[in-house]
């Protein structure tokens, strides 16, 4: 064979493995942009440790922060004591029986998913740690208000509460501590990298999501008149319908407190709007169903665009806004700053995935029946309730329209409604939304650093859509 001819053979073989290998990392990027697949580089570059969690993660996301979510409730229960026994039990009552734990655990996660990588990182670590900044665990449960005014009645803490058999003189004022300064040379800008640590104020942020949850559940139960709770009897049924309400308000009230002790402005804004959020959202299903009690305007529309539009807002109200605002006050508290598209990304994630979460679960409601929810299929439908399979159903079936308009009221109604929901592609149709939004949730995520928290938050997007209960 001539020189030439073997130059020629050897420039054909490298220019074919050099078209191999564009044409793969051609597939690879756009696999990439997809969110399908990671750079050769990347898959490089991973430690084992960190394999190894994720693997983990894919099995439990939860386990990733298991510690935290096993003391979440347990110290919980401490911030919640009253001096009446009957508010300190049906205050206690939801918290004492098991639970997802799934603002709680979307709070942890996304903590260890961003802590470290916000701008004001460095003074939150060092917060947590120096006497006096207000970021330690044991200062979350100091009070900000003189302890004899903040708990002006309260016989269980007889050591800070004055007595009423008197008149209540003037206390001398007392000069305020003056708060230490972060030292200069930690505020150095450094290139941010993933701590992996969880600071006690997004712990504590854990604990206000899940006790303002558990308030929303109390008032819920007493409107739905609901007599099951998680298989137990439901709070109303136990203690009565006044006691509930009650001992939410009080739920509320020692969720207000915690939160201010985080100190942190955006937080308590994000917070507290989410309270507004779960009310406007359940007036909105309230004026489904009880419009001639209450003497509210009907929100039901009579056509179907117009009631898809009432039924994701409300959607979101109830469910999803408590999620999105609770993941990006988790990022705001580690650090994070305004410009930064962490918070955005926390907010997205939740937003979507909240509405994937209540989209299921409206689907479950068709699909579980009694097998898993105790209650049968379609019990929405009994509560009034037209959700999303029901309105993909009056796309499909002009006459679920004036079933729905009706609030499914006559005799017959809810078995045509539960029929006709059957007869179309409503359950699947309201399952490929849930999808959509859940998928979105993932696609954000993309702008994370890798990490096992990361995992986790993307494997409970695919769970979100598979399970069952």
């Amino acid at each position: 064979m001539s020189v030439e001819s073997r130059v020629r053979r050897k420039f054909t073989a490298s220019y074919h493995v050099g078209l191999s290998m564009r044409r793969w990392a051609d597939a690879s990027t756009a696999a990439l942009v997809r969110g399908k697949r990671r750079p050769y580089s990347t898959l490089q570059l991973q430690k084992q440790p960190v394999v190894k969690a994720q693997q983990q993660a894919r099995r439990d996301p939860s386990a990733v922060v298991a510690p935290e979510l096993e003391s979440l409730r347990s110290s919980l229960l401490s911030l919640l004591g009253s001096a009446h026994p009957g508010l300190d039990e049906i205050a206690k009552y939801y918290f004492l029986h098991p639970s997802k734990q799934m603002r709680p655990l979307l709070v942890l996660l996304f903590a260890r998913a961003t802590n470290g990588l916000g701008a004001g990182w460095r003074e939150k670590r060092w917060a947590s740690d120096c006497e006096g900044a207000g970021g330690r665990a044991e200062e979350l449960d100091r009070p900000l208000t003189r302890a004899d005014v903040l708990n002006d009645w309260n016989p269980s803490m007889p050591d800070t509460t004055t007595s009423f058999q008197t008149v209540f003189d003037l206390v001398p004022p007392t000069p305020p501590a003056e708060r230490p300064r972060m030292p200069l040379e930690l505020g150095f800008a450094v290139p941010p990298t993933l701590a992996g640590t969880l600071l006690p104020t997004q712990r504590r942020l854990a604990q206000i999501v899940e006790m303002i949850h558990v308030a929303s559940l109390l008032h819920d139960d007493v409107i739905d008149a609901s007599a099951l709770r998680r298989g137990a009897p439901s709070a109303p049924a136990a203690f009565g319908n006044k006691l509930a309400v009650l001992g939410g308000d009080f739920l509320l009230g020692r969720a207000s407190t915690a939160l201010s002790r985080l100190g942190d402005s955006e937080v308590v804004e994000l917070i507290a709007s989410v309270i507004a959020n779960l009310v406007e959202g359940e007036i909105l299903q309230m004026k489904d169903v009880f419009t001639p009690e209450l003497g509210l305007v009907a929100a039901t529309p009579a056509v179907c665009s117009d009631a898809w539009s009432v039924y994701l807002k409300k959607t979101y109200l109830k469910t999803a806004s408590l999620m999105a605002k609770g993941c990006r006050a988790s990022v705001i508290l580690g650090g994070g700053a305004q410009g930064e598209v962490w918070k955005e990304a926390a907010y997205a994630f939740g937003r979507n995935f909240g509405l994937a979460f209540q989209l299921v679960d409206d689907v479950l409601d068709y699909e579980a029946g009694e097998a898993t929810l105790g209650k049968p299929g379609g019990a929405d439908l009994q509560l009034g309730l037209a959700t999303g399979p029901a309105l993909y159903a009056w796309e499909e079936h002009p006459e679920m329209g004036p079933l729905i308009l009706r609030k499914f009221e006559q005799e017959g109604d809810v078995e045509l409604a539960r029929d006709l929901v059957r007869r179309s592609s409503g359950v699947a149709r309201t399952r490929a939304l849930a999808r959509a939004h859940s998928e979105k949730a993932r696609e954000v995520l993309q702008v994370l650093p890798d990490s096992e928290a990361k995992s986790a938050l993307e494997i409970l997007t695919d769970k979100v859509i598979t399970r069952t209960s």
